[in-house]
């Protein structure tokens, strides 16, 4: 089976978790009814990296009192994820998102992936 992932790299204001995390598993649970095979939120927790490599925080711009969210959701294909998401969309619990949301949307990143290695 050849499954796609949409990913998720935002940054999340700390005192903002709770309410964030909510969100996240009323989003989960709609993501699911809707056919999404797994739907996964993670909280920052080693981010701190120094060298070569380029840490999340660094990645994601998080600010002083800011971690990072990773999240994907994963799909059969990317024609499954179209259709998944179409229904999503029309779902009347994601019109009633919270508005503000309890993180910057504008500074989320966002990509749909092949997957390529699956061991």
């Amino acid at each position: 089976m050849a499954l796609y992932v949409d990913g998720f790299v935002l940054p999340c204001p700390k005192k903002n978790l709770a309410a964030y995390r909510r969100l996240a598993r009323m989003a989960g649970k709609i993501w699911r009814e809707h056919g999404a095979l797994d739907y996964k939120e993670c909280v920052g927790d080693d981010l701190n990296h120094k060298g070569v490599v380029v840490g999340f925080p660094k990645l994601a711009g998080a600010k002083a009192g800011e971690t990072v969210i990773f999240a994907f959701i994963v799909y059969k294909s990317r024609a499954h994820r179209d259709r998944v998401n179409k229904k999503v969309m029309k779902d009347p619990r994601v019109q009633a998102a919270p508005d503000p949301m309890p993180f910057d949307v504008k500074r989320m990143a966002f990509g749909g992936f092949k997957v390529f290695v699956d061991e």
